[in-house]
């Protein structure tokens, strides 16, 4: 005879819960106190932990500093492309110095959330798992502090601080994940917690309060934030350095194609005169002049400077000559880019102080980023950097006395030169780094 309908469905229940569990005593536990939909629950949450261990990084392993970056790092920061573009539109949109202060307020608390999930990434693999939809969840979140950026310090203040308080607290959780595989993880991100935590309320308290200028609430935050990571030390803290200077470098060319699409931006409803062409043309030169003074010595010797170290020495040197040295770097590009935007609908005129400041000073911002990243990496002071400095800062002297298109022709002549100069005088130095793997500065 067959079964009692009663007794099959518990004989069905005992072999689900058997089956899905490696021990007996967990299966017997289950099982007592009845349920298969609890079985799979606890399954559920068990394979999510492991997922979750998995995609830790084993500190132990010699060679994770090979580590690639992967495609599913640069997906997630293609919201910071138009995150940075919408500082562009922003500052674009009425240039003064107020908009230019509100510029960089913005991409440093932008840079802080890209930064944050970078020394995630070269800590575990944020490619697997639980962590990967955390990630994609991460993403929404910039995402919609990108879309209420033009109004930040506006009408969509409280939006951009809700948004900016979910992306950095979803990150110290995930890092207190990791922290749990990871020997001396713990006490590190114990000690930037705070001041990951109290920044983003600030901002936060500032924009739903409404008392004093919220621009003052995001100077007492930043500067909290910034000076935290300067004082904390970095003991327990993990780089994988290929792959850390690799996603340093590919947020640079980030910032590169975004100056690059602020020239069609600015060309876009012009006519395609000489007018249009040549300044568009300039100002790929001084981007593509700008990739070169980065990426043809610069970022392969200090890569490599970064490899030879270990510990927290290392872990220093990511922080100082990247997490701090990139910004200005970045800031620069940025507003290098709106420089040129400006300049293509007003080749013919004087540029106003603010473009004239964005597009010079934004180069002498990049400038000293890359001085002080190749001295804080082993190298020696780059005096043709220095001298192009120097230049860049008469060119905003003179700014109001040329127009538009020989300023920037002058700019886009002081770099030509520089790229020349440096070439054919460090050529030996240059050769030896290019061609030996293991080469940095001396």
């Amino acid at each position: 005879m067959g079964l009692e309908p009663v007794l099959f469905r518990e004989r069905v229940h005992r072999l689900t819960v058997y089956t899905l569990f490696e021990d007996t005593s967990s299966a017997e536990s289950i099982s007592t106190r009845g349920g298969t939909r609890m079985a799979f629950r606890h399954v559920l949450k068990r394979t999510m932990n492991k997922s979750v261990e998995e995609s830790v990084v084993d500190a132990d392993v010699p060679d994770s500093g090979d580590r690639s970056v992967k495609p599913f790092e640069l997906f997630f920061d293609l919201v910071f492309v138009y995150a940075f573009t919408q500082v562009t539109q922003l500052i674009a949109g009425e240039p003064s110095w107020a908009r230019l202060g509100q510029g960089v307020l913005l991409l440093a608390a932008l840079w802080l959330v890209w930064q944050f999930y970078v020394w995630l990434g070269t800590t575990i693999d944020i490619d697997e798992g639980a962590l990967r939809l955390a990630v994609l969840a991460v993403m929404g979140g910039v995402l919609t502090a990108a879309l209420a950026v033009p109004n930040a310090f506006g009408d969509s203040a409280v939006l951009f601080a809700v948004a900016y308080a979910f992306v950095r607290l979803m990150g110290l959780v995930l890092f207190g994940i990791a922290a749990r595989n990871i020997d001396d993880l713990l006490p590190a991100v114990l000690r930037v917690a705070p001041s990951a935590t109290v920044g983003p309320i600030l901002i936060l308290a500032g924009a739903v309060s409404g008392v004093g200028p919220l621009e003052a609430w995001w100077v007492t935050a930043l500067l909290l934030e910034y000076g935290a990571m300067q004082v904390m030390g970095m003991s327990g803290w993990r780089v994988s350095p290929s792959h850390f200077s690799e996603r340093y470098g590919l947020i640079f060319i980030i910032a590169l194609g975004e100056a690059v699409i602020s020239i069609g931006v600015g060309a876009s409803g012009l006519a395609l005169d000489d007018g249009v062409v040549i300044p568009s043309l300039l100002g790929l030169g001084v981007i593509v002049a700008m990739w070169w003074t980065y990426f043809d010595v610069n970022a392969l010797a200090a890569g490599r400077r970064l490899t030879s170290m270990s510990g927290e020495r290392q872990s220093t040197l990511a922080r100082d000559a990247y997490s701090y040295l990139h910004l200005p770097m970045i800031i620069g590009i940025i507003f290098f880019s709106l420089g040129v935007k400006k300049t293509l609908a007003h080749t013919d005129d004087i540029l106003d102080i603010v473009p004239a400041v964005a597009l010079c000073g934004g180069l002498v911002l990049y400038l000293l980023g890359q001085v002080a990243f190749r001295m804080r990496c082993g190298g020696s002071l780059a005096k043709p950097r220095v001298v192009a400095v120097l230049v860049l800062v008469a060119l905003i002297g003179v700014s109001g006395l040329i127009n538009a298109l020989a300023l920037l022709s002058a700019v886009g002549l002081s770099f030509v030169l520089l790229v020349a100069y440096e070439t054919v005088a460090e050529r030996e130095s240059r050769q030896h780094i290019r061609s030996d793997a293991e080469a940095s500065w001396s």
